[in-house]
């Protein structure tokens, strides 16, 4: 598409508030979600240490 101006391009005819919104919201979603992710992610790699280091105490053997 060709546009006459910056303006002309974010203002996309009249409905570039719900277009930019929703990138906006699809954005901050995304970037939520990354987040959990990662979260969840070092949460259940601590529980596996913690799980092996009570296995490794129980059975009496060395890392």
């Amino acid at each position: 598409m060709h546009w006459e101006s910056w303006s002309a391009f974010w203002d996309m005819g009249g409905r570039g508030f719900f277009v930019w919104g929703s990138y906006g919201v699809s954005f901050a979603l995304i970037a939520l979600e990354l987040y959990f992710l990662y979260r969840t992610r070092k949460a259940v790699i601590r529980r596996l240490l913690r799980w092996r280091a009570a296995r490794l105490e129980d059975t009496g053997e060395d890392a």
